[in-house]
């Protein structure tokens, strides 16, 4: 029997794989590089083990669900860790605000910064509540394959004012202008500006609050490994080293997928889970469809990209959170540069990984790993020679760290590594370097996002964070359901 093909072995092709596996559908995964995990690959280097993309694991239920369709146990496979507070949130003024799970001293915090939006968080929180139900538990998973499946979805979208932006939703409900960055910044999290993402991305919020943060003892690899033992127990089989040329078609369907080293694989049917400008105008040329499918991506809004910097240091900094974020002194202001602005900006917000907090086994003894995000303009919004860039924005980063949050870290570095708009563009293949595909605002959203299965090559499919419902892991976990549900109905008609 021809093997089906999933293409690239992140969270959502991995996902994907397993389902069609336990369903009963013999299926290889192809793994451009030497390991699986796509942007959740792994570095290791003198000891430290860092973890190169998402690290803020939510909904594990999603993640759990994998195992028990499988009949087997999560625990067997990875242990998830807890993570308290959410995050650390921080501002040059000094000011702490430290998000927690529990409602007690959420709003304590909150009552820091002003008692009055004691009262409106809880109706912020009603309303997240509310978009959550019904953006992410009835539609989180449902393909939209045509326009009809948004008209039905538009009534609920309407009433949750959907039109309003994440940021302006928020300032509906708080006051203080930093509890509002507090309260807004979760879409950046998935490649959304605040300011323009759809107010139904507040469901983010929600998420965390029904079901916590967690992170994996080992680190976000060693869930990899054990979903990727998991589709292995169950007979799949795994490639890597496997980077594909092209995808053969005849006629509307797909009959082989060609490997650069010459290899090629007849298949029933490919579902992609690299991005998907790259499926379109690289791996299809050969069909006509997939041209003008590529062109039309292309003239679609991606996410910004993302300046990454991978450090060890010979030194425990007990003063952070496992994640903290160190805003910047502006907020709209950089963030209209990081999505609309040709310039790399002078200022900048970060997201700083601390996984030590939570299992010093990613360091040697006495030692840390760390990592630290700043948000970029993609290389269709600003140009930029990030060989020259690159360093000189580490530089500067690492001394607004020290200065502000770590004390000494420079005299502490042991390794560094840096992860560039370039990098994303050339190792994964990334559209304009962009870190999370098509932006989620609206009109890109649900029906508007790439289909979960094509509509013109019969057994094309998609999966990941350029199809719906977008990215983030609880989106990429989604999208494989989404479209396991699709292949299963159409592999065994």
């Amino acid at each position: 029997m021809k093997h089906t093909t999933v293409i690239g072995a992140g969270f959502g092709g991995l996902a994907l794989a397993i389902r069609l596996q336990t369903a009963g559908v013999p299926t290889r995964l192809l793994e451009q590089r030497d390991k699986p995990g796509g942007r959740a690959y792994v570095y290791q280097d003198q000891g430290f083990t860092f973890d190169a993309g998402p690290t803020v694991i939510t909904a594990p239920t999603a993640i759990e669900e994998l195992f028990t369709l499988a009949g087997k146990s999560m625990r067997d496979y990875v242990e998830l860790l807890p993570v308290t507070p959410f995050y650390r949130l921080c501002w040059e003024s000094g000011q702490i605000f430290d998000y927690d799970n529990d409602q007690g001293r959420l709003e304590a915090e909150i009552r820091k910064f002003n008692p009055r939006d004691v009262a409106g968080y809880q109706r912020f929180l009603d309303y997240s509540r509310a978009v959550f139900a019904e953006g992410y538990l009835k539609l989180g998973t449902v393909p939209f394959l045509s326009f009809r499946d948004m008209l039905r979805a538009a009534p609920q979208l309407a009433r949750l004012q959907a039109w309003r932006s994440v940021y302006n939703k928020v300032a509906s409900f708080i006051e203080d202008e930093k509890l509002r960055q507090a309260f807004s910044f979760h879409s950046l999290l998935i490649g959304g500006n605040p300011f323009a993402t759809s107010s139904i991305y507040t469901l983010i919020h929600a998420l965390e609050r029904e079901s916590g943060v967690w992170f994996p003892r080992g680190g976000t690899g060693v869930l990899v490994q054990g979903m990727l033992k998991l589709f292995q127990d169950l007979g799949g089989t795994l490639e890597l080293n496997a980077r594909v040329s092209h995808i053969e078609a005849k006629g509307e369907a797909i009959s082989a997928v060609h490997l650069q080293d010459g290899r090629v694989f007849e298949t029933r049917a490919v579902a992609s889970n690299a991005d998907v400008v790259h499926t379109y105008g690289d791996l299809l040329t050969q069909h006509p469809a997939a041209a003008a499918q590529a062109s039309k991506l292309k003239g679609k809004r991606m996410s910004n990209s993302l300046f990454v910097l991978y450090f060890g240091l010979n030194h425990h900094h007990d003063q952070l959170a496992h994640h903290t974020v160190c805003f910047g002194p502006r907020y709209r202001e950089l963030i209209d540069e990081i999505f609309n602005h040709d310039v790399l900006a002078e200022d900048f917000s970060l997201y700083l990984h601390a996984p030590c907090v939570t299992d010093p086994s990613l360091a040697p003894p006495d030692c840390s790993s760390y990592y630290v995000l700043a948000p970029v303009p993609h290389l269709g919004t600003a140009d930029l020679d990030w060989n020259i860039e690159g360093p000189r924005l580490r530089d500067r980063i690492f001394a607004y760290l020290e200065q502000h949050y770590m004390p000494g870290l420079r005299s502490q570095l042991v390794t560094h590594r840096m992860f560039t708009p370039f990098d994303f563009r050339d190792e994964l293949n990334a559209y304009q370097g962009s870190a999370f595909s098509v932006e989620p605002i609206l009109r890109q959203s649900a029906w508007f996002r790439p289909h979960n299965r094509d509509s013109q090559i019969r057994n094309l499919y998609l999966v990941g964070a350029g199809t719906h419902p977008g990215a983030g892991i609880p989106g990429v976990i989604g999208s494989a359901k989404a479209t396991a549900s699709l292949m299963l109905e159409d592999l065994h008609e």
